[in-house]
């Protein structure tokens, strides 16, 4: 089973449609938070030390590096396009690492060409609400962690409008609910991969950013 899978535009919450899964060795996650700051002049000397003002304007730059292999699978396609129609087709490394660098290459506008979510799966034991999966599913369960599911990576905080984490937040990302909720949407900023003679495997390397993507 793959736990990253990289979907196209016309994916529509499917991870066996318009959907590419990878086989990944390893996942780095980065976060920079971006505050303008500026040296309070003469706070040494009035406060005995130096002081910086910063004012928190809620902006970051979030990106997510991959590396892995990609190996001989099966991919669907399907959609409004003409021919969109096989259904399950089987494709080389090769071939695969051809379509994510086609796809890094066009514009937005190509829906079944452009890739524009990414989807890592990772175990969770608390849902949305923060309540133990195992009580939730299961009111006479008493011991915590009983329950474990995959879930997408997102940036977003568990509780509704002012609720939970998103007190004095007035519209919250959804926090996933499940191994189909939506993933972090964005754009791939660079795919590098490698052809070597003794394996029918490609190696790749991919940088993922997350952002509003228009169109």
């Amino acid at each position: 089973m793959s736990y990253v899978y990289l979907k196209t535009k016309a994916n529509e919450g499917s991870l066996t449609q318009n959907v590419i899964p990878l086989k990944v060795t390893s996942v780095s996650i980065s976060t920079d938070k971006q505050i303008p700051s500026l040296p309070v002049p003469v706070s040494g000397l009035t406060f005995g030390e130096a002081t910086t003002a910063a004012l928190d304007l809620g902006m970051s730059s979030k990106s997510i590096t991959l590396q892995g292999f990609i190996m001989e699978q099966s991919i669907t396609k399907v959609g409004k396009a003409a021919g969109h129609d096989k259904g399950a087709l089987t494709y080389t490394a090769h071939e695969i690492a051809q379509m994510i660098s086609s796809g890094v290459d066009s514009t937005g506008a190509a829906e079944h060409q452009a890739f524009d979510e990414l989807v890592f799966l990772i175990p969770s034991k608390v849902n949305e609400n923060f309540v133990d999966r195992g009580k939730a599913a299961d009111a006479s369960v008493t011991q915590n962690g009983t329950v474990e599911v995959n879930i997408p990576w997102t940036f977003a905080s568990r509780g509704g409008s002012n609720e939970l984490d998103n007190y004095l937040v007035p519209f919250p990302n959804d926090f996933p609910t499940s191994d189909t909720s939506e993933g972090v949407k964005g754009f791939i900023r660079q795919f590098g991969c490698d052809f070597t003679s003794d394996t029918v495997e490609v190696s790749f390397n991919m940088q993922f950013e997350v952002a509003a993507v228009f169109p």
